[in-house]
């Protein structure tokens, strides 16, 4: 490698072995450096697992490679509190490391600067902000949220090729997304926290929203949660009785003496004239820890987002089917548009056209 952007972007490439198995912690890689050249490499593979800098120090260990005097490229500042493991800032001083490059710096105000004011205490040399723009962009989610408190909203979308989003209503719905399509949502769900829909998609679809193909490792499933103000859940609804994964029944009236599977829990928010405010919403689960929202529907529910600028990206599947019957339910690209996102790019996945929007 020729220099030290280079060794970041190998810590950036590591930490993407992470991916939706680390949450609610971010995706965080690290190489080892001596004379010009990697020495050991790590990354946060799971939650409970060994953090980035010291899976690094504990390859170096068992092919006994000397740590002493190596620099490390790390995509975050080290941590420095006792959590599920010990303060990485103690395995980077134990292991003898002299020199330390950081990518972003930690805005969680449990750790916020505390990890390189150790490491320059205890004689490192420190540096920050190397591709500090890639770095953040990695783990926007989690930065999104220590920073706002709220967590970082994906409207995930699916049309047919007239804008239709169900057919006829009288018919079960209709599945039209290709199988590589339906595979990208579970890729989304896997990279998420949470999974949002409102009450009208459970009725019409009753789906299960989980997370069916990538591995999440031992980290919970996405908590799923339904926007249902006036309690109109069916009771042999999949969520409510699958037992698949935890389910969250926002209300804004009481649902009364229930007898809910343990997966199932309800809450009741003051409400707008019967409406729940999304920003409402959003402070509720933010407070709960949630970083990453996926919003999957339907129309109502993210026009209420997107209403409220409260939507930060979408995804798009535009398919080149043509559902049944003449519903006039419909939703674009100029709803996003207008809404203050822009188009990033589109690929397309078997004949559909996935496109992805930031604001």
């Amino acid at each position: 490698m020729d220099g030290e952007a280079d060794f970041m972007r190998r810590a950036l490439e590591l930490a993407e072995f992470g991916r939706g198995r680390v949450m609610p912690n971010p995706p965080v890689g690290c190489v080892l450096v001596r004379d010009g050249e990697i020495v050991a490499e790590g990354w946060h593979d799971h939650i409970g697992g060994l953090h980035a800098e010291q899976m690094a120090i504990a390859e170096a260990e068992v092919r006994g490679v000397p740590t002493l005097g190596t620099t490390a490229y790390i995509t975050l500042e080290p941590c420095n509190h006792f959590g599920r493991t010990p303060p990485c800032t103690e395995a980077l001083l134990w292991a003898g490391v002299s020199h330390v490059v950081v990518g972003a710096a930690d805005p969680n105000p449990t750790v916020r600067g505390g990890g390189t004011e150790t490491l320059r205490s205890g004689g490192v040399n420190v540096e920050e902000g190397l591709l500090v723009d890639e770095c953040e962009e990695q783990m926007h989610e989690f930065m999104h949220w220590c920073r706002t408190r709220r967590p970082h909203v994906l409207l995930k979308a699916a049309i047919d090729a007239h804008g239709r989003i169900d057919g006829d209503p009288a018919l079960p719905a209709e599945r039209f997304s290709s199988e590589a399509s339906l595979g990208l949502v579970h890729e989304l769900r896997a990279d998420s926290m949470a999974i949002l829909v409102g009450i009208n998609t459970v009725i019409r679809d009753n789906p299960s929203l989980t997370v069916r193909g990538p591995d999440i490792g031992p980290r919970d499933s996405p908590l799923r949660v339904v926007i249902d103000p006036n309690c109109r859940v069916p009771g042999d609804s999949e969520l409510l009785v699958d037992g698949a994964a935890p389910t969250l029944l926002v209300h804004c009236t009481d649902p009364g003496a229930i007898d809910d599977a343990p997966h199932v829990e309800r809450m009741v928010l003051t409400d707008d004239d019967g409406e729940l405010p999304v920003s409402r919403i959003l402070d509720m689960l933010g407070d709960r820890g949630i970083q990453s929202l996926l919003v999957e529907g339907g129309a109502d529910t993210w026009r209420r987002f997107l209403a409220e600028e409260a939507v930060d990206r979408a995804h798009l599947c535009r398919s080149p089917s043509t559902l049944s019957g003449d519903s006039d339910l419909k939703f674009d690209e100029d709803e996003l548009s207008d809404a203050g996102l822009r188009c990033v790019s589109t690929i397309d996945v078997d004949g559909d056209e996935v496109s992805h929007w930031k604001r």
